[in-house]
């Protein structure tokens, strides 16, 4: 094992030049071993597995340093037990995979025979987010090691204890020519998407991804983007509002709404409006009886995005909007815990409706229908998530086919990123490609279309010159020509 990788830029010491001549190391060892088999990816998998077990006490306590609060069963919940789970399902899955697909030859090609080989691209580089610095490291992570890839990783310099200790462990296991980390701060992020990787998959703001195709574009390496935008939550009249309101507040509280397919903000008749505010209340202290010395509850990761939120809270409120605050609390234990923040009577002039939210703060807005609801989702940027609460089996197919989203959960939040068998993925300003899954496998490897013949040739009948009525014939059948 190369533990050079230790070294690499906890400081912001790393050069341009230092990152090019790892790439360079990494793309000569991938065209030493450019095919690894099945049980060589197996076993890299199983290493980071075994690494994760291994640490995972110092990494939770990495991220609650990090966020200066952050309960270790959420961070087990939400950083480990995915990471966990989707190494096992790769695993699972490798070898089918990997196996070439049959393809179709017409008889105008026989005889020959035609396969898809899936081969692995390269080099991927892989930028991680800060909110949830481990899962969102290795699940790309996982995906490029089960397709054969090598990686450097470019962790967030938001999280400094847990992208050191990353660094650390990665180092510890595997060679730097295989997957190599690296830290520092956002010069260093911006050199990293400038190197000529065979892909980059990035993860974070939509601003930030636009810096990022433009960088990869300069090289023409393909990129994965996943992004967020504003995941709306439409609420029908035929569902429980108890349960509604349960499942929504989980999954906006979840990392105190710092999460990329968090519930951003709700689309409620006005019937049923108070009454999904009072049960979201009640679902909250239930939850969370206060949130003042509450270890439970997660912390605003940095001064700069408390305040962004707070800045959010302020301009609503100065526009015109009624606020609610859980349990009426003020934030008197020193910390930057945010309780949830219910915005009412929202208007497209606030900035809380012009900006992804990442934060406890939840605008409500009466609609008069689903059709207005639809419409309303439809003239707004597509969001990586949308959430529908209903029973109706035909408006539930109304939502998926008339909206679009990176995805979509019917009475329910957050489970669709769990689901190692379901694509992961952005559209539009939300992002652009998948990394969960087997079109994650796809993504990360070049499918190589392969045709195979043997001596006969039967196309021979059809070469030059065209002076005969069988060739004439048979090329204006084969054409369609009447």
């Amino acid at each position: 094992m190369n533990d050079a990788v230790t070294a690499i830029a906890p400081d912001n010491s790393l050069t341009t030049k230092d990152m090019e001549s790892v790439l360079q190391n990494q793309k000569k060892a991938f065209l030493h071993t450019p095919y690894p088999s099945a049980d060589q990816r197996k076993e890299w998998l199983s290493t980071l597995k075994q690494a994760l077990q291994d640490n995972q006490s110092a990494l939770v306590e990495a991220i609650n340093q990090d966020f200066e609060g952050r309960a270790s069963e959420e961070s087990l919940l939400a950083e480990f037990m995915p990471s966990i789970n989707y190494i096992n399902y790769c695993s699972r899955k490798l070898t089918k995979w990997m196996k070439s697909s049959r393809r179709h030859v017409s008889i105008t090609m026989q005889p020959a025979s035609a396969r898809v080989v899936y081969q692995p691209l390269g080099v991927v580089g892989i930028v991680v987010p800060w909110n949830y610095p481990v899962f969102l490291a290795v699940g790309p992570l996982v995906t490029a090691l089960a397709a054969g890839n090598r990686a450097m990783v470019k962790m967030s310099e938001f999280t400094p204890a847990t992208s050191a200790l990353f660094a650390k462990i990665i180092a510890d296991i595997f060679p730097e020519d295989l997957v190599t980390v690296i830290n520092g701060e956002a010069e260093v992020a911006a050199r990293f998407t400038t190197l000529p990787f065979d892909h980059i998959l990035f993860t974070g703001s939509t601003q930030v991804g636009r810096h990022v195709m433009a960088a990869a574009a300069k090289n023409l390496t393909p990129i994965t983007l996943e992004l967020g935008g504003k995941s709306p939550v439409i609420i029908d009249d035929d569902f429980p509002m108890s349960e509604i309101a349960e499942r929504v507040c989980y999954g906006k509280s979840l990392n105190a709404g710092q999460t990329c397919v968090a519930p951003d903000y709700i689309l409620v008749k006005k019937e049923r409006k108070q009454a999904f505010i009072d049960a979201y209340l009640k679902a909250f202290s239930t939850m969370y009886p206060k949130v003042n010395n509450n270890s439970q509850y997660t912390a605003i990761i940095n001064k700069r995005q408390h305040n962004r939120l707070l800045a959010h809270i302020e301009d609503a409120r100065n526009k015109g909007a009624d606020i609610i605050v859980a349990g009426n609390e003020q934030i008197t234990d020193g910390s930057r815990r945010l309780p949830p923040h219910l915005i009412l009577n929202p208007s497209d002039e606030m900035t809380v409706m012009q900006e992804e939210i990442f934060g406890p703060l939840l605008p409500i807005i009466e609609i008069d229908s689903i059709d207005q609801a639809i419409d309303y989702v439809n003239q707004r940027p597509r969001p990586l998530a949308l959430y529908y609460f209903g029973d109706n089996k035909q408006t539930q197919e109304r939502i998926l086919t008339e909206t679009h989203s990176g995805g979509v959960c019917l009475n329910e939040t957050l489970f669709q990123v769990a689901m190692d068998d379901l694509p992961f993925g952005g559209v539009g300003p939300s992002g652009m490609g998948h990394y969960h899954g087997q079109e994650g496998f796809l993504t990360l490897s070049k499918a190589k279309g392969v045709v195979s013949k043997g001596k006969f040739n039967s196309v021979r009948m059809l070469f030059p010159p065209y002076n005969t009525r069988f060739k004439q014939v048979m090329i204006k059948y084969l054409s369609g020509s009447k």
